[in-house]
């Protein structure tokens, strides 16, 4: 499942950890990261991810 939420991540960041964590400050604070950055939010996606 997590694999699925990596690949999720890498398309759309936020609907990944979206997915993960709901609507915590983690899925704020990536949008907030993909919007200033496409890169950014991907990598913090997949952190959120591997972490939990």
């Amino acid at each position: 499942m997590d694999l699925l939420r990596i690949l999720i991540a890498i398309l759309l960041p936020p609907l990944g950890v979206f997915l993960q964590v709901g609507f915590a400050g983690a899925f704020w604070l990536n949008i907030l990261l993909t919007l200033l950055g496409y890169i950014p939010g991907i990598i913090h996606a997949v952190w959120i991810i591997a972490r939990r």
